[in-house]
């Protein structure tokens, strides 16, 4: 037998019922033991997203559901059905003889529990080229995606970053990591894919007529296919006093360690109880010598999540010294020597402020796009079908900068700004890049961490009339259905796993929970 192998009884056959999840052990590492119909699976028992343990998650069918942020896996290849992972879980092979339950398995895939799809090597004869703008995760997974699916061609991504694709759902939640901590590939990895990246090129006009798009470097590249996915920039902030230095917006890696280190032991105002205000408040909670948040509604999250969830964030935030100005508007920021440091706010109060932080929504990245026959929304997002397709030929576009239609909210297009929907479009727009004819069917997946807990949240509750709660928001511990036209949309939890990602199967195998179930 091959000495890279190894055999291990793990379990009696009759232990295990139909649709259980089991964690078993294999020459000292976890594996992920699976009944479904009676047959037998093993899998690598960790999410490769953020190492979840998927022995928590939710089986339905022969896909399983990572419990914290979403992910799904085939529980007979390991590969992945729906993201935020990027790469796929190993498979072990799984025999039973007398009634008792065996695994074999390569070592080296024992110890890594991720395994990367197979693809298709770049071959210089193939002259087509996939343009690519953006460098965010809609750009990565449709560069993937292409390669994985066989293309040979050519495949550019040009984006205005310094950085290779990052995680930036990290930016306020972790803003103590350097850039290469949350890098999601590494440079080598993009070149050994034969994907071309292109940093700090960003792209100023595009010629649809001639497939062509112009960079502010003064260069120019031609396509056989566009995508579009150069995502979306924070909203400016309008007030006397706005362009004092220490104000600042979170976009980048360099941003969340610039905002750190002004930060700490001083006086920081965040203007906006958005998730990343409330992110960036939480983390900076015990660092900065005071943290205010400035905030025109009654409650964080308040349209996102709702009153009863902003409440609890608030109340989280407020135990540890955050103070919130709720129903407040900044009108002015006040400085010496070049910086600020006052905020005035509408109702008269003055706020001392060594360093502002603004987070009062976003817009998309697409004005290089005016005066171009490219349909976009009032907002300047640019309209999709569920293909990833543009009103124009062999352009597509997916992420922040695109307006979609989504299923759960009776096909009404919307913009939903989170990373799992951004890998499923470039996923979804490489498809279709290819004439593979597949639309996009996902249930959008996130959740905010602060203190070191997690609100998770699936669907769309954009327009709820009402909602259920189930537990208890007083001891943060529940879960909350959003309903509308009498049916759950969304729903979000707080120490509730694996609630959240069971009703995201539900939503995504297409039935409806009824106000009367969720209750």
């Amino acid at each position: 037998m091959d000495c890279d192998m190894v055999t291990a009884e793990v379990c009696k056959e009759a232990d295990v019922g139909d649709g259980e999840l089991w964690e078993v052990m294999v020459a000292g590492h976890p594996v992920l033991l699976v009944r479904n119909k009676k047959e037998f699976s093993a899998l690598g028992s960790k999410c490769p997203h953020y190492g979840a343990p998927l022995s928590k998650g939710v089986l339905r069918g022969e896909r399983l559901r990572c419990p914290w942020h979403g992910a799904c896996f085939n529980i007979k290849t390991g590969d992945i059905e729906e993201y935020p992972s990027l790469d796929c879980l190993p498979c072990f092979k799984v025999t039973v003889e007398d009634g008792k339950v065996f695994v074999t398995a390569k070592k080296k895939d024992l110890e890594s529990s991720v395994r990367m799809k197979d693809t298709s090597k770049r071959c210089l004869l193939n002259r087509d080229t996939m343009l690519l703008l953006g460098g965010g995760v809609a750009a990565l997974l449709c560069a993937e995606t292409l390669r994985q699916e066989g293309f040979t061609g050519r495949i550019i991504m040009a984006t205005k970053e310094k950085h290779v694709p990052y995680d930036k759902s990290k930016l306020s939640k972790e803003m103590n990591l350097k850039p290469e901590d949350i890098y999601l590939r590494k440079p080598e990895f993009l070149d050994a894919e034969g994907i071309e990246f292109q940093t700090e090129k960003e792209a100023v006009s595009v010629d649809f007529q001639k497939q062509k798009v112009h960079f502010m470097d003064g260069s120019s590249q031609k396509y056989n296919q566009l995508l579009i996915a150069t995502g979306s920039h924070s909203s400016p902030l309008k007030v006397p006093g706005a362009d004092l230095q220490n104000v600042c917006t979170l976009q980048t890696p360099e941003d969340s360690s610039k905002i750190l280190e002004l930060a700490t032991g001083k006086n920081l105002v965040i203007v906006g109880a958005s998730f990343v205000g409330m992110e960036v408040a939480a983390f900076l909670s015990d660092k900065a010598g005071t943290v205010s948040v400035v905030e025109k509604k009654e409650f964080p999250f308040q349209n996102a999540l709702g009153p009863q969830v902003g409440g609890v964030a608030m109340k989280m935030l407020q135990n540890k010294g955050v103070k919130f100005y709720m129903k407040k508007e900044l009108s002015e920021l006040k400085g010496k020597d070049g910086k600020v440091t006052e905020a005035f706010l509408a109702s008269g109060e003055k706020l001392p402020a060594d360093v502002v932080v603004v987070g009062i929504g976003v817009y998309p990245n697409s004005a290089f796009l005016k005066g171009t026959s490219i349909a976009r929304d009032d907002k300047g997002a640019i309209l999709v079908d569920l293909h990833m397709q543009t009103n124009i030929p062999n352009v597509f576009a997916a992420g922040d900068v695109v307006s979609f239609p989504v299923a759960l909210l009776n096909g009404d297009r919307s913009s939903i700004h989170h990373q799992q929907v951004a890998e499923a479009h470039g996923h979804i727009a490489a498809l279709n890049m290819l004439k593979k004819e597949k639309a996009l069917h996902t249930v959008p997946f996130y959740w905010t961490t602060m203190l070191g807990k997690s609100i998770r949240y699936a669907g769309c509750g954009k327009g709820y009339t009402d909602t259920v709660v189930k537990g208890s928001l007083e001891q943060q511990k529940f879960l909350i259905f959003y309903i509308r036209d009498g049916f759950v949309t969304a729903a979000a939890s707080l120490n509730c796993d694996p609630m959240v990602s069971l009703i995201a199967e539900v939503l995504c195998s297409g039935k409806q929970i009824s106000k009367e179930e969720a209750e």
